[in-house]
């Protein structure tokens, strides 16, 4: 079971985000990971809006949610600005600067890949088994 959401790199399309993740953790009888999946989505696409936003790209944002695994949610948030996502230091008063660090520490794990089909990146993570990474940095759930 899994969802696929598009929509315009507008800010408003943010809680329509969350509740689709909030919606397929509700129909796969996962409700221990609801809060921090529902936060890490708001992030990922708030950076994905916030990108298109900066470099005036147009083209829609694309969530994709699913289960790789019975126990596993991966979320996958793809937009087509240049760049990639990077963690920046934010100080206290700033409003923004915090989404990569936030997803880094509550994702099992996670990552940005640029290999699509189409130009833009995509901004990864995965709740719900704890992976672990061997001395090459090959990840084993």
């Amino acid at each position: 079971m899994g969802v696929s959401l598009v929509f315009p790199p507008h800010p408003a399309w943010v809680r329509t985000a969350r509740e689709t993740v909030r919606t397929l953790l509700t129909a796969s009888d996962h409700p221990e990971l609801t809060d921090i999946a529902v936060l890490l989505t708001s992030e990922a696409v708030t950076n994905a809006i916030n990108a298109c936003g900066a470099k005036g790209c147009t083209t829609p944002v694309t969530l994709r949610a699913g289960w790789p695994t019975p126990t596993r949610l991966r979320v996958l948030v793809h937009d087509e600005a240049p760049g990639v996502p990077t963690a920046r230091a934010a100080t206290e008063g700033d409003e923004d600067g915090r989404g990569i660090h936030l997803i880094s520490y509550g994702a099992d794990t996670w990552g940005v890949c640029t290999h699509g089909p189409g130009p833009g990146k995509a901004t990864w993570f995965e709740l719900g088994a704890r992976v672990t990474r061997n001395a090459r940095g090959t990840v084993h759930p």
